[in-house]
């Protein structure tokens, strides 16, 4: 009888580069894609998963199975979402590196509570009290210190060497506003964190003041373009090669959104919250109508519709109302 590969058992890339697939309890995700370059003195962990038991026992049988000593690792994170750090805490071992993108720093002290985002997802019409009750039970937090000392911050166009490995780093802001990818010109592979995916859309969210993320977004999918990529490393889904095509489908799939929210407050001339704007968007979602809806998936959906009305507003087609208790747009003139 042939027995069925097991899907988590690490894959080999290419020579000593390695995919190890992180289980995400409860995600639609499914899985983390954390990459391993092994070296002859020190190897590199490409992302981690959540802070979860379920997280940390496959990134230690993964780790075993290809022979990687975490007393002899670093870490190279692409951004500060919780699904590609919050293990770190757990598999730092001094001395070691964790490469982390100068941008995206400030922001990681702000997760343990998420309470900036609560307020402001409150402010854009998502309902407070729930979303609070919501986020308290929620388990992945709390990220530990004892990793901090070992962050060497980077920066665009830096180089991180591994082995045989040259990876030159590539400021992608949009997801994250530090957002960075690892390329490796030599054989043409890029390391794509979420910037790009190959069969969904990255979400794109706002929810701080003083940033246009779906600007940075599309920028940063024009500035990879020029590169020449034989093989995408993403951070969720399957590897793929046909990046360029994979570029336009995102950039058109952002400007269609801008398209819609445009035709819905074009049809409801009065403001809204980006609350009510999410809740005449179209979604992928399996659900028959917005109240059906899970309350984190609402609040995903509101970050996606904040940032294509802040990127609007900057465009002068849109202006904001943002008087106390909610925020509000509508179209300007």
């Amino acid at each position: 009888m042939m027995l069925k590969p097991n899907p988590t058992m690490p894959q080999e890339i290419c020579d000593d580069l390695f995919r190890l697939k992180i289980p995400l309890p409860e995600s639609p995700l499914k899985f983390l894609n954390c990459y391993v370059i092994k070296g002859a003195s020190r190897s590199m962990i490409v992302d981690t998963g959540l802070n979860r038991t379920e997280c940390l026992s496959a990134m230690r049988d993964g780790l075993d199975r290809i022979g990687v000593d975490l007393d002899r690792s670093d870490f190279f994170i692409t951004h500060f979402h919780e699904d590609h750090f919050g293990l770190v805490g757990a598999l730092v071992h001094k001395p070691c590196k964790v490469y982390f993108n100068c941008r995206d720093l400030k922001y990681i002290d702000l997760l343990d509570s998420l309470a900036p985002m609560i307020r402001s997802a409150t402010r854009n019409g998502c309902p407070g009290k729930p979303l609070r009750e919501l986020f308290a039970h929620r388990t992945g937090l709390g990220y530990g210190n004892n990793w901090r000392d070992c962050i060497k911050a980077i920066h665009d166009n830096d180089v991180v060497r591994v082995g045989n490995y040259r990876l030159r780093c590539i400021h992608t802001p949009g997801h994250s506003m530090g957002h960075t990818c690892l390329y490796d010109q030599q054989r043409r592979i890029l390391l794509s964190g979420d910037h790009v995916l190959g069969d969904i859309s990255p979400n794109i969210t706002c929810w701080f003041e003083g940033i246009d993320p779906l600007k940075a977004y599309l920028q940063s999918l024009d500035k990879i373009t020029p590169l020449p990529v034989s093989l995408v490393l993403p951070g969720h889904r399957e590897p793929f090669r046909d990046l360029k095509p994979r570029l336009t489908a995102l950039a058109h799939h952002h400007r269609s959104r801008l398209h819609e929210i445009m035709t819905i407050l074009e049809n409801n001339p009065w403001p809204h919250t980006a609350f009510d704007v999410a809740s005449k968007m179209k979604w992928d979602i399996d659900a028959d109508s917005w109240a059906e809806f899970p309350l984190l998936i609402k609040f995903f959906a509101t970050g996606e519709a904040v940032a294509h009305l802040r990127y609007l507003v900057n465009d002068g087609r849109l202006c904001h109302i943002d008087m106390a208790p909610v925020s509000t747009y509508a179209i300007d003139g």
